[in-house]
């Protein structure tokens, strides 16, 4: 870069704030503020939480010296606006205004953009969010289900799943929007995407889940089975909706989703818990193939990512499975606020043109 660039990224949770400084892509300053539930628990709507989050933050900048009129950018995680392609987008009145309302839901990560706007205009700069929860690059064919009136949604990690999906390109010589990569997300979630020059064409749904179970969610099911437990009548709706994104996956068959739990159980001979730890890795590897298959073969790299990826059976068994499709690279953990500062230092460097937001 010819310019060196200062920036604060932001990244909300639902129990805590992220917060780091960069100086270009150098990661200066960082810290995870953690939030009770009894602080959050005061507060009715996400956004009820502004003056609160804002506050915390100005509060830990300021004890570790930071110098606010020194930055050249905020930037924030991307929250509930409406589905759009991947890229960085300024943060404008409309995006401050669908995040404010969660157009696409309510979710924390949605005040990332809200407080990097609010502090941004009072020293003149400029705020941005990079590929937000929302992101939605999927082909329109892979949105087809067998009913009419449902349609497969794209609900991912996004932020994390571009950003090491950009890492492997490089290792393979090419720019992002040059190779064919499949990502593998595994955390509380798991989401596996094709991404196909600079895109990610297909997805599974990470949240109500058409691909692998997780920690504590269900992934895809028998939709008969499904229908059958919806008219029951032992279970309300709002007890159905907690068991396939709360406490399904792991977590039901086990009793823990402490993936060190079940391994350490594992190792002391329980064959339930390597049964059940197996078949979630046995469909993960599944589901890698599967996009393999939309990327019609020509796979450059497949990437583990996520907090699961720091295992060592998870990816030694994995890459067992499907290394004869393509080298296997690894990135344990996630790379949020890296690609957050990565987003906003290819505008300032005029690499990339920052995106407006339609809505």
């Amino acid at each position: 870069m010819d310019k060196g660039y200062k920036l604060l990224a932001i990244n909300p949770g639902s129990t805590s704030t992220k917060i780091a400084v960069f100086e270009n892509d150098n990661k200066v300053f960082e810290n995870t503020i953690r939030h009770s539930v009894e602080e959050i628990g005061k507060f009715d709507k996400i956004t009820d939480q502004f003056n609160f989050r804002y506050n915390v933050i100005l509060n830990e900048l300021n004890e570790n010296n930071i110098d606010l009129s020194t930055l050249s950018a905020v930037v924030g995680r991307g929250g509930g606006i409406a589905p759009c392609e991947g890229g960085t987008y300024l943060v404008d009145e409309k995006v401050v205004e669908d995040l404010r309302i969660g157009v696409s839901g309510q979710h924390a990560s949605s005040l990332g953009g809200i407080i990097a706007d609010h502090i941004a205009k009072q020293y003149g700069i400029k705020a941005y969010i990079v590929d937000p929860v929302v992101v939605d690059e999927m082909e329109p064919i892979a949105k087809i289900t067998g009913l009419p009136m449902m349609k497969r949604a794209s609900r991912f990690h996004a932020l994390n799943q571009k950003a090491v999906a950009r890492y492997a390109a490089k290792e393979c010589g090419k720019k992002y929007n040059e190779a064919n990569i499949v990502v593998a997300h595994t955390g509380g979630g798991i989401t596996v995407g094709a991404h196909h020059m600079g895109r990610v064409i297909d997805v599974t749904d990470g949240y109500y889940g058409d691909g692998p179970f997780s920690g504590n969610r269900c992934g895809a099911l028998p939709s008969g089975d499904v229908a059958g437990l919806s008219f029951s009548g032992k279970y309300t709706q709002k007890e159905l909706n907690n068991m396939l994104i709360k406490s399904g996956g792991l977590l039901a068959h086990l009793g823990t989703d402490d993936v060190r739990e079940i391994v350490a159980r594992i190792e002391n001979g329980d064959k339930e818990a390597e049964l059940i730890y197996k078949a979630m890795i046995y469909q993960v590897a599944k589901a890698i193939g599967s996009y393999s298959v939309v990327l019609k073969g020509k796979v450059d790299a497949i990437v583990l990512t996520g907090g699961i990826a720091y295992d060592k059976m998870y990816v030694e068994t994995i890459t067992d499975m499907v290394s004869f499709l393509a080298p296997v690279n690894v990135y344990p953990g996630e790379f949020e606020m890296e690609a957050l500062a990565e987003g906003a230092c290819r505008v300032l460097s005029g690499e990339e043109a920052a995106k407006v937001y339609k809505g």
